[in-house]
């Protein structure tokens, strides 16, 4: 019954910023480490940033000082703000979190998926 939902995506010009979000629903106990990946065509996906429940986050080499993901835990949401878009931003971006839903263990969830293509 768990559910990562993305939104946000679109089609923005080389400098320009998106905000990327992601909530979870469903039957939720709790959102441990959530993150993003994305994935261009040809290519493997990849890992963008994360951050644990706690706040501390990570950021891939490509993305620091551009991007910051930044999470409302009473929203089960996390968000990925997007600065200074590069044409190599360009792919589909996966939100992927870790959620326990009551009475076992946490799992690994995948979002859906949303566009982000930056034109040069």
């Amino acid at each position: 019954q768990v559910q990562l939902v993305e939104s946000g995506g679109g089609l923005v010009q080389a400098g320009g910023s998106l905000r990327l979000s992601c909530a979870a629903s469903g039957s939720i106990a709790s959102v441990n480490t959530m993150g993003w990946y994305r994935q261009a065509p040809g290519k493997e996906r990849e890992l963008v940033a994360d951050i644990t429940s706690g706040g501390t986050t990570n950021y891939a080499d490509s993305v620091k000082g551009r991007f910051t993901i930044s999470r409302d835990n009473a929203k089960n949401t996390v968000y990925l703000q997007m600065n200074s878009l590069k044409p190599e931003d360009t792919a589909v971006y996966y939100c992927k979190g870790r959620v326990s839903t009551y009475g076992r263990s946490s799992l690994w969830y995948w979002g859906q998926g949303t566009q982000v293509t930056v034109s040069s």
